[in-house]
């Protein structure tokens, strides 16, 4: 779903009224749904924008009496309220236009919003609801659901499992029940009726007064329905039934003047078409009968369950019905049908010829097809326009019925062209740039170089694997078909559908696999499904490349599931498992069928037996102790650190983010990454295109948010990964932390200052100190490009070790990064602090000096451009022993020093370990800190 409106929160309650909520994106938050003030009985809709994009869209309301949740991206807290109420129809995602309305068809409206009213009020119709107007464009969003009927999955599995053990089994075998919907739940309170007189309203023209037979005597029932009238059969909802298709629960009431004891109900009014003119005439059925026994006896499809389960992304076999049989085949609900293939021979050459470029066949390695002529287009039969209609498709035509029954019967995607307005051959290849397709949507799209296209010698004439188009598209005038079956590079259609912004049911299944080796059979079937249907004679197949080949074979280690799993299964169940789900068995190897591209090792192999087996089988047990005596420690060291790291930093006031391992490869350049090893091959977005090379681009990003919005005093930090290439050993994690702004708000002390490089070289420190680093490093500097050269320090254990890095950015990358003012950040390696030499998990001993330090001062007048790092350095370093502390105290520069000169004070604290220092022992020491500080300065002890 793409929309990129102002960054903030669009909530719609009942009242019309929008509310905005701006809130920090890129840092940890917890919002509380309650501080907007909209009463849980206001009806609305809510969205989280994350950085101008949708985040997460969170529905409440209500399905079958219980309360339902829609989730999409991130997950958070659940919403209190319900949506604005629609009427359920056909169609599976938000559609939007631009200027218009966004609407929703598939919402249901919450009970809460019922209310009583007379069985005779004027039949409003609910239309699908407008929700909201906004001017941008919003594309068709399709979820990660599967809808299917129960009779559709009766057609391939045989079992007398009740409905209720079918979704139980769905949700255990990993294929979550997301809704079920039982038509014969909700018509149950309906029952049938005769009117045995129908007499003119004394007040209205178009009203009725009938007196109707029921189960509960004779009732005088008020209609305004044209065929309302004496001697016909109806369906009755006596005062207490709630009519679902117009969400009202009938009363006994009054129309002008006139008593009405019930309601004779439309096929519309009971949501079984869209037939609303005129009330229900059953041709029989006797009094007092439920109305949902005469449809199962008589119109057995309107009381048909529909389920819908998620489908995760590893498993494309079960967006077929024919997989999700399978699996409940395999888990012993049934014996799966599977029907034969029938294998059609054509009687004359196809006249449509098929290539695939060199360049294309790793994006399409096999494309298949046929012409059928002399085909009849008209309406699909009912039973096809029943499934089709149950999960939310329009029926179009007996050709496109069919190509969408195999998408969801099979997971098989397919699509036809019309032969006559077919020009030449048909070729597979690779857009150049800038050709343009008016698609089935009826938009224009212009592709980009390196989409693949199916071109004929007018030109593109449909965008392969994804949707085809409005040229060569089939209607009922349509008489010779060329039917096409191919196999698509998931990634190729991936990245085209994401960059062209469609969304179809046939790049969803592609983009998550299809079965390669149902290419041609899943042709032959439906070519038979054409013929049955429309008739029409069938030409020889041509095939361009060929079926590629994703055999691959496991070793089934039966005592595997014990030790991953802790399942105990006999080993003939568990052959027995894999041989229901179609894996082939040759001694200890298992062969993967074709249609589980998810299945990639042995693991795989556990995973699927015990997955059939059912974890709830699972017991708790206590593991036993591997050795015996203190148990080793869960956490590594690095980890420890993290740990230490994050809950110091946390400490020191900073507030932590968690942001996208990818980013841009402009923010990415800036940090020294960009590099084609670091680079996705199927990026979420653009601007995730590459892995980070640091966190402070997304640190920066989240401090760019917050300023927008006016926070500008921020403190934030983040412990996680960063990458120098897409090789293993090539990551690395870190800690960094980002200070912007003042060190607190505003007083009248002025005792909050703007945050400078020393307050993050303490924070860097700390940080390193709570992890064990040792307290003598060098701070040396010639640090990235990305730090300000002046103001930077690098935290080094000699030349080479470095264990972190502090100091301010460098204005140009700020700039670049959207940053106001200045900010100073400090990156630490923990994964470079020395380990202890020897684990020890106590204390180590309190070390007491009962000797007196030493402190003594001293002035040295050097060059302005000596830094006063270097003076502490050569002082430091001329006895590591006894020397505990050398600082700077003062800094002096004016005319009594000289021209181009500065005076630096040190303090030199000197700590003895064995006996009191005499003053000459003082006075040696001091003489050497002057020489080494001369020597290393090339500066003078001052008068």
């Amino acid at each position: 779903m793409v929309w990129r409106p102002p960054p903030g929160v669009l909530l719609l309650a009942s009242d019309g009224v929008y509310r905005v909520w701006n809130f920090v994106c890129g840092i940890y938050s917890n919002p509380n749904p309650r501080m907007w003030g909209v009463p849980p009985q206001h009806i609305g809709l809510f969205f989280c924008i994350h950085d101008g994009v949708v985040a997460r869209l969170s529905i409440a309301g209500r399905r079958n009496g219980g309360m339902r949740h829609e989730w999409f991206g991130y997950a958070g807290f659940a919403p209190r309220w319900a949506f604005h109420p629609a009427q359920a129809g056909p169609g599976t995602g938000w559609t939007g236009i631009p200027g218009r309305t966004l609407t929703c068809p598939w919402l249901r409206a919450a009970p809460d919003s019922r209310y009583q009213r007379p069985a005779t009020a004027v039949r409003a119709r609910l239309h699908c609801a407008s929700i909201f107007a906004i001017g941008t464009h919003i594309t068709t969003c399709w979820g990660s659901h599967m809808k299917f009927t129960l009779s559709w999955l009766k057609d391939h599995l045989e079992t007398e499992a009740t409905l209720d053990d079918i979704l139980y089994a769905l949700t255990d075998l990993g294929l979550e029940v997301e809704g079920a919907e039982n038509p014969a739940d909700v018509l149950a309170p309906f029952t049938i009726g005769h009117v045995l007189e129908a007499e003119q309203h004394p007040d209205a023209d178009r009203l009725q007064v009938c007196r109707v037979a029921t189960d509960e005597g004779t009732l005088q029932i008020i209609c305004g329905a044209p065929n309302a009238r004496a001697g016909i059969t109806v369906v009755v909802a006596k005062s207490g039934v709630y009519v679902p298709g117009i969400d009202t629960t009938i009363s006994v009431g009054k129309i002008r003047g006139v008593e009405s004891y019930g309601m004779m109900v439309s096929e519309r009014e009971l949501k079984l078409s869209d037939e609303h003119d005129r009330i229900i005439e059953l041709p029989s059925g006797a009094v007092g009968d439920r109305f949902v026994d005469w449809l199962a006896d008589n119109d057995p499809s309107k009381i048909d369950p529909l389920i819908e389960i998620a489908v995760m992304p590893n498993r494309p076999d079960a967006l077929g019905v024919a997989g999700i049989a399978r699996d409940l085949a395999a888990r012993g609900l049934g014996k799966q049908k599977i029907p034969e293939i029938p294998h059609i021979t054509g009687s004359f050459r196809c006249p449509v010829q098929v290539t695939i470029d060199s360049d294309t066949l790793d994006g399409c390695p096999v494309f298949a097809g046929r012409v059928i002529r002399r085909v009849k287009n008209g309406p699909s039969p009912a039973w096809l326009q029943d499934r089709l209609r149950a999960i939310g498709l329009r029926p179009i035509s007996a050709l496109v019925d069919i190509t969408n029954f195999f998408t969801f019967d099979h997971n098989r995607p397919l699509h036809v062209f019309d032969v006559d307005k077919v020009a030449g051959a048909l070729r597979v290849h690779r857009a150049t740039g800038g050709e343009k397709i008016i698609a089935l949507d009826d938009k224009e799209y212009t592709l980009t170089g390196g989409m693949m296209v199916i071109s004929d010698d007018n030109g593109p004439e449909s965008i392969a694997g994804i949707v085809g188009g409005v040229e060569t598209c089939v209607t009922e005038a349509t008489v010779d078909v060329f039917l096409e079956s191919a196999f698509w590079d998931f990634i190729e259609i991936s990245t085209t559908g994401r960059a062209l912004k469609i969304n179809s049911d046939a790049r969803y299944r592609f983009e998550r696999g299809v079965d390669p080796e149902f290419t041609v059979p899943g042709l032959h079937a439906a070519t038979q499904m054409i013929l049955d249907l429309c008739g029409g004679e069938p030409s020889e197949i041509v095939i361009a490349g060929d079926v590629p080949n994703h055999s691959r074979s496991y070793r089934l280690d039966p005592d595997s599931v014990q030790s991953l799993v802790g399942m105990d299964i006999p080993e003939s169940t568990q052959r027995q498992t894999l041989t229901a789900l179609g894996f082939r068995l040759d001694g200890n190897m298992a062969f993967v069928p074709s249609w589980r591209p998810d299945v990639q090792g042995e693991v795989d192999l556990v995973e699927e037996v015990a997955r059939i087996a059912s974890l709830t089988r699972l017991q708790g047990k206590p593991l036993a102790r591997a050795t015996a005596g203190l148990p080793k420690p869960v956490m590594t060291v690095l980890q420890r650190r993290e740990q230490t790291a994050r809950r110091t930093c946390a400490a020191l006031g900073y507030n932590e983010c968690v942001t996208y391992s990818f980013i841009d490869q402009a923010s990415a350049s800036l940090f020294g990454g960009g590099e084609p090893g670091t680079m996705l091959e199927n990026p979420i977005s653009t601007g995730m295109s590459h892995m980070r090379p640091s966190l402070l681009p997304g640190l920066l990003q989240a401090v760019a948010r917050n300023q927008a919005r006016g926070y500008m005093d921020l403190a934030l930090f983040e412990v996680g990964p960063v990458f120098t290439g897409g090789e293993p050993g090539e990551q690395q994690s870190v800690v960094t932390g980002v200070l912007v702004g003042r060190t607190g708000p505003r007083d009248v002390q002025g005792a909050a200052r703007t945050v400078d490089v020393f307050d993050v070289k303490a924070d860097a420190g700390t940080v390193l100190a709570a992890i064990g680093a040792p307290a003598r490093v060098q701070i040396l500097r010639d640090g990235p490009s990305w730090w300000h050269p002046g103001r930077h320090g690098r935290i080094c254990l000699g030349a080479r070790k470095v264990l972190g890095i502090f100091g301010q950015l460098h204005p140009e990358v700020l700039s670049a990064m959207g940053i106001k003012g200045a900010a100073m950040a400090f990156t630490i390696w923990p994964g470079e602090v020395p380990q202890p030499r020897k684990a020890d998990t106590s204390r180590p001993a309190l070390e007491l000096r009962d000797l007196q330090a030493v402190e003594r001062d001293f002035a040295f007048v050097v060059d302005n451009t000596v830094e006063a790092l270097t003076l502490v350095n050569a002082a430091a370093g001329v006895d590591k022993a006894l020397i505990e502390e050398v600082r700077v105290f003062d800094e002096f520069t004016g005319d009594s020093v000289g021209e181009g000169k500065k005076s630096l004070a040190i303090t030199v604290r000197l700590q003895p370990l064995e006996k009191t220092l005499t003053e000459a022992e003082i006075g040696t020491v001091s003489a050497r800190i002057v020489e080494q500080v001369a020597r290393a300065t090339k500066g003078e002890l001052r008068g």
